[in-house]
């Protein structure tokens, strides 16, 4: 479902948009509609990747070592 919007913005930035979609062969509108799209996704890529470096980093990682002595052992006060 789409559904019209209303912006104010500076004639010279809407005298440079109508430049550009002209360039693109496409319309004013169009071109607003891509890019705000384009920002859409990209936030939400963003706070998926977010999310799962957050599990992992929650989850740990194991790198193969092992322990070899026990906590008290290692800090064994001499």
């Amino acid at each position: 479902m789409k559904q019209n919007i209303t912006l104010s913005l500076d004639k010279a930035i809407i005298k440079k948009a109508k430049v550009l979609a002209a360039k693109k062969d496409i319309s004013v509108t169009k071109l607003l509609s891509e890019q705000l799209a384009r920002i859409v996704s990209e936030d939400n890529q963003y706070e998926s990747s977010k999310r799962r470096a957050l599990a992992y980093l929650k989850k740990g990682f194991h790198l193969g070592g092992r322990i070899l002595a026990t906590r008290e052992e290692l800090h064994e006060r001499k």
